[in-house]
């Protein structure tokens, strides 16, 4: 719904929309309710959506479905995503949550989720990230801990090698993260350009739709630009 909802409101109506699904009711009534991603090209492996989604009520372009009565706090569905996750995994003690006896598993983001301001949340990112108590990924302040960096990318001529990955295409090596809906824009390193934005793939991501119908499947992004 965080990336379809324009749709299904479109063909279902913005009442039935309300309950897909009632994830504070079914917490109300003592239901266990975890959250996840299945990883497909519909949902993306960026916890930081759905958490956005789960909080607003809203889709990725803006649309409110949920009225405030079915949207969570932000506690309670960072839990989801942590304590709750640990009970259907039946590994309750062990993981889950941030104290002595439990893996060490957590991250630092360069923002703190409790008290940005909601559309900033699906932007967020990880500076730290540890797993069992090892670092594994160090940016930002932290980049000096990470005494063991991933080789490049392969390819060479990928463009995650040279725009560094999720969420940070058009940064110069170095530089600190943005979000995409405020970058400029910046040349690409992919092989096919957009018949209507040619290679400027970031700019378009992060401008207002240039299409005749928004609702549109390629008109999600402006275009097919993700397609490249």
């Amino acid at each position: 719904m965080a990336y379809q909802g324009e749709y299904f409101v479109e063909r279902y109506g913005a009442a039935a929309a309300e309950a897909t699904p009632p994830i504070a009711r079914m917490l109300d009534k003592g239901l266990k309710v975890s959250a996840g991603t299945d990883a497909t090209r519909v949902a993306s492996y960026n916890p930081w959506v759905s958490l956005a989604w789960m909080v607003t009520g809203k889709t990725v372009g803006g649309l409110r479905l949920y009225p405030q009565r079915n949207c969570l706090d932000r506690e309670t569905a960072l839990r989801m995503w942590t304590e709750n996750v640990a009970w259907f995994t039946n590994e309750e003690g062990g993981r889950g949550r941030i104290e002595a006896g439990q893996l060490a598993d957590l991250i630092v983001p360069d923002k703190d989720f409790f008290v940005c301001p909601e559309d900033d949340i699906s932007f967020l990112v990880s500076e730290l990230t540890m797993v069992g108590g090892r670092i594994v990924y160090a940016a930002a302040d932290f980049a000096a801990l990470d005494d063991n960096p991933l080789p490049p990318a392969m390819p060479d001529w990928s463009p995650v090698r040279r725009y560094q990955g999720y969420a940070a295409w058009g940064e110069p090596e170095g530089a600190g993260r943005r979000s995409l809906h405020r970058q400029a824009g910046a040349a690409c390193a992919c092989a096919s350009a957009c018949g209507l934005h040619g290679h400027q793939h970031a700019r378009a991501w992060g401008a207002g739709l240039p299409v005749s119908d928004p609702k549109g499947f390629f008109g999600a992004l402006g275009c097919s630009c993700w397609a490249v």
